[in-house]
């Protein structure tokens, strides 16, 4: 067996599996034993509205341990199942005045893990996968209901299984899908320098660029070719970086059909099939 901060690695011929099983005892007491099969329900979206709003409501939510759960959920997300990653930053998004509705959508989520306690992350080589890790990039366009911000969504592989992932809220309020999906995309970029760097450090040489795959054409234009500046003009300088990094043979951006970006996961609330099509993309398997 190893350990690797604090999480139980297996080590066999076919790669490494995570060990998760006890990722769910922060949710058993709000589990409701009746489990579902996707972390929020499909298309489900949260907003500041469904706070308290009677004294009752308040009188409820200061019984519940709405913040406690956030925090270990948090942690599960981080450390083991990538698949919670977009519910459980919506939740936290609530923590200073969470409502009845925010509430059941995170036993929603508990139960969910209660369903699929037993699914590990899964590393193994990956014939079609040339590179020793590839990126994937995605954003959903003013999906905040509160603010109309985007949510950035990121995955990085190394042979079957996510290495590293992050969903989180853009902090600017983009005009259009181009704009969500590139800003999405030089936050992906980042990750890849620095994975990039580390690697070096261990004396991995890199002989060419690593791929960032995204699923917008339009964004993926702006990135290689300066020439269609003119529709991103006043963003901000520092998302300018990536067509440098890209310019200096760093990075490589190629398109990938929606239908086959495991980042989707990481921006919106998916059905059960899609669900379960983005689960086996991140290497999770019972």
């Amino acid at each position: 067996m190893y350990c690797f901060v604090n999480k139980n690695l297996l080590h066999s011929s076919i790669g490494l599996r995570s060990l998760s099983a006890a990722s769910c005892e922060a949710a058993k007491p709000h589990s409701n034993c009746t489990t579902v099969t996707t972390p929020l329900p499909d298309g489900h979206r949260l907003s500041k509205a469904m706070a308290p709003k009677d004294a009752e409501e308040i009188a409820f939510m200061k019984t519940v341990p709405y913040r406690q759960l956030v925090g270990a959920l948090m942690y599960l997300a981080v450390a083991t199942r990538p698949d919670i990653s977009y519910a459980v930053g919506v939740l936290a998004r609530f923590s200073s005045n969470p409502g009845p509705g925010h509430w059941k959508a995170a036993k929603h989520l508990c139960r969910y893990l209660q369903g699929t306690k037993d699914m590990k992350l899964t590393y193994a080589p990956d014939p079609h996968a040339p590179e020793l890790f590839t990126t994937f990039s995605d954003a959903d366009h003013g999906g905040d209901e509160d603010n109309r911000r985007s949510t950035s969504g990121m995955v990085v592989k190394m042979g079957t299984g996510a290495i590293s992932w992050a969903s989180r809220l853009q902090t600017i309020v983009t005009l259009s899908t181009t704009e969500a999906e590139y800003i999405s995309a030089v936050q992906s970029g980042q990750e890849i320098i620095w994975l990039r760097n580390l690697l070096s450090e261990f004396g991995y040489e890199f002989t060419g660029p690593s791929t960032l795959y995204v699923d917008n054409q339009s964004a993926l234009a702006v990135a290689r070719n300066p020439e269609h500046h003119g529709r991103m003009k006043h963003l901000d300088l520092r998302h300018y970086w990536l067509r440098d990094v890209v310019e200096a043979g760093d990075i490589d951006i190629e398109y990938l059909p929606t239908k086959s970006m495991p980042a989707d996961i990481m921006t919106k609330a998916l059905g059960r099939l899609k669900v379960v099509e983005m689960r086996g993309m991140l290497g999770l398997y019972d």
